[in-house]
């Protein structure tokens, strides 16, 4: 329970219309998108400004309460969720576009800005912001920063921490420290920048960004390619790098989820089919048109079927099937539980052989898609949590799915961080020296533990 004193000096510091309490404006603040954790919050806070959530955090700090970032709450792996309850800090309001700068190729936004808002504030000025996780329709920036987001055109242009430059972000105890900045190059110190990225909100709370730019491809070709065997995909995703073919986007879909995504966009996708990659190269149109090339000649040895978009809506519009994926499948049960496994390209093939294997054995409903060029994939179990057998099925599927992932070299995340629901994975992946070191960080940033409690690792424990 937050005292009325705090609650009080929250109200006079942020305002009573950034401040919530009553149990009805907090429900919806302890869930984000994980399936089966619910935790309600104490109190939440809607700061406005860099100098609110100071404030906000100085309270918390004194009361000892713990302090849950949120953003839209769109993370996979429980990240927003105030397991501890207290007070979650909700960065929403802080939604302005600071600056673009041409000049410097480089945007300073808030940590509430919205991607595909930067995205099309930049293309405006003839820019290019590449990050597009699936969920950028609603996803934020600093949500994007801490859970070191990835997207359909990470092969080519790589994830979120290649394009950050600099950070203003508050510490446990209000500490403002203000990380990187405009130069391109800067090696002065320890790269707290880094450190930052990918942190899961355990750290500190970001809020203010500055992102690199790049100018925008100039040319793109997309293409469909179907398969009557999904291992057989996977193979061509490993033969395409091999020729040193790098797309822009290289996407995989099975055939539960080609079904699923059919039932919901209706495109005519064929639904006999067992898999599909959805290609797209881009760049100077030289290189694009030798690129599209060399990739359709492969294509037409490897696949059953190969079409081309017929212009840039068409293109558009595939693309945007894809990312229907996780909604369609969504549809089909009451639960879904969607996971992050991430392999070798060269071991794409055996794990689509692995992932029906477990299928088989555990008698699931199971439908994958994923970041193919990326080695990523997201096998979904399509469930309902009410069925406590089926539920033990699902979880014992995924304890030998990452048990092989790990034997391969993989990672148990490649884009959806660890949160709750991964940290017996994680310390399977980094050992206990791994996990060792991440709790002295840990314990150096945020002494009392009251950041983001619960998440990635615990801290304390000497």
């Amino acid at each position: 329970m937050i005292s009325k004193k705090a609650l009080q000096l929250l109200i006079d510091k942020l305002g009573a219309q950034n401040v919530a309490s009553e149990k009805e404006d907090l429900l919806v603040l302890g869930y984000d998108s994980t399936p089966g954790l619910h935790h309600l919050p104490d109190v939440v806070v809607y700061p406005t400004t860099t100098e609110g959530v100071q404030a906000a955090m100085e309270i918390a700090y004194e009361e000892n309460m713990p302090i849950t970032p949120r953003g839209s709450g769109t993370g996979l792996s429980g990240g927003s969720v105030p397991v501890q309850g207290g007070m979650v800090i909700c960065l929403n309001r802080m939604n302005k576009i600071l600056e673009i700068d041409e000049e410097n190729l480089t945007a300073t936004v808030e940590a509430g800005v919205v991607t595909l808002d930067l995205f099309n504030a930049v293309a405006e000025k003839g820019l290019f912001y590449p990050p597009d996780p699936g969920s950028q329709k609603i996803s934020t920036l600093a949500g994007n920063v801490m859970e070191d987001a990835g997207g359909l055109r990470g092969l080519k242009y790589g994830v979120t921490r290649d394009y950050v430059m600099a950070l203003k972000v508050v510490l446990p105890d209000g500490t403002i420290l203000e990380t990187g900045g405009k130069s391109v190059k800067d090696v002065a110190g320890y790269s707290l920048k880094d450190v930052m990225i990918g942190s899961e909100g355990t750290l500190g709370i970001i809020t203010e960004i500055t992102v690199s730019l790049i100018p925008p491809p100039q040319d793109k070709r997309t293409f469909l390619a179907y398969f009557d065997d999904v291992r057989v995909a996977g193979a061509t995703v490993s033969e395409i790098i091999a020729a040193k073919i790098i797309p822009s986007t290289m996407e995989i879909m099975d055939k539960a989820t080609i079904n699923c995504v059919e039932d919901y966009v209706k495109i005519g996708l064929p639904r006999e089919m067992a898999a599909l990659l959805l290609i797209e190269v881009d760049g100077h149109p030289a290189v694009v048109a030798e690129e599209a090339e060399a990739l359709e000649r492969i294509l037409q040895a490897k696949a059953a079927e190969v079409q081309s978009a017929r212009d840039t809506e068409h293109a558009a519009e595939l693309a945007a099937a894809r990312r229907t994926a996780l909604s369609a499948l969504a549809r089909v049960s009451p639960t879904t539980l969607l996971e992050d496994a991430t392999v070798p390209r060269s071991r794409l093939a055996e794990t689509f052989a692995e992932i029906e294997r477990l299928t088989e054995k555990y008698q699931l409903k199971v439908g994958t898609f994923g970041h193919a060029g990326d080695g990523n994939l997201h096998p979904t179990v399509l469930c309902d949590e009410r069925d406590a057998d089926e539920m033990k099925r699902a979880h014992a599927f995924y304890d030998e799915l990452y048990e092989q992932v790990l034997a391969w070299g993989g990672t148990v995340s490649g884009e959806h961080g660890i949160g709750v629901a991964k940290k017996d994975f994680l310390a399977l992946q980094i050992g206990p020296g791994g996990v060792d070191v991440m709790r002295r960080i840990k314990n150096a940033f945020d002494p009392k533990g009251l950041l983001n409690p619960g998440k990635i690792i615990d801290g304390k424990q000497q």
